[in-house]
């Protein structure tokens, strides 16, 4: 009789205890959203037109939306170029990127990758890409690599497949031997 006395007690005290307790769960002084965001998505697709024709399709990690809506903030982010006739001509990845929904631009940072549909491969810290133009261009420094030969410089603009390519600036070229011809 004693020990069950003794277990019982043992028992109401446990659950007095636990009763006792009343930290409820941690809290956190942390907002969901980064900044002064206005909207965070995840996993989303962008559709990038000029005139109803798809341009390019992005593809992001996380959206973070900001000036009443008018200027998207990508992380992870994916590009897929297309020519008028909807074949893909090239594909652009980046740690980071912008979208303007006002201008239908989008600008590319961090790592920077484009490799056209035949294998060149561009690399380059920024750049910036205008759907009404089918144009990516910047203003940084880029490594362009085709098979042998790799050209880099300071700034370009090209069409997104960079097979009509103007640098800007600082221009060399490595590998395979070019003829210029006489004027």
């Amino acid at each position: 009789m004693r020990a069950l006395l003794f277990a019982s007690c043992v028992i109401l005290t446990g659950v007095s205890a636990a009763c006792a307790d009343t930290q409820g769960p941690p809290v956190t002084n942390e907002t969901l959203l980064p900044d002064s965001a206005e909207q965070m998505a995840f996993g989303i697709t962008l559709i990038l037109t000029d005139a109803g024709v798809r341009k390019a399709v992005v593809a992001s990690d996380t959206l973070l939306m900001y000036d009443d809506n008018t200027r998207e903030e990508l992380k992870k982010v994916t590009a897929r170029f297309y020519t008028p006739a909807g074949e893909q001509q090239a594909v652009l990845t980046s740690v980071e990127g912008s979208h303007s929904t006002r201008l239908g631009s989008m600008e590319a940072r961090g790592n920077v990758l484009v490799v056209s549909s035949d294998g060149k491969k561009l690399e380059t810290p920024q750049l910036k890409y205008d759907p009404s133009r089918n144009e990516i261009s910047s203003d940084s420094a880029f490594t362009l690599t085709e098979g042998e030969q790799v050209t880099k410089g300071i700034g370009f603009v090209s069409n997104p497949d960079m097979t009509n390519m103007r640098i800007l600036a600082a221009a060399s070229r490595t590998g395979t031997q070019v003829k210029i011809p006489k004027r």
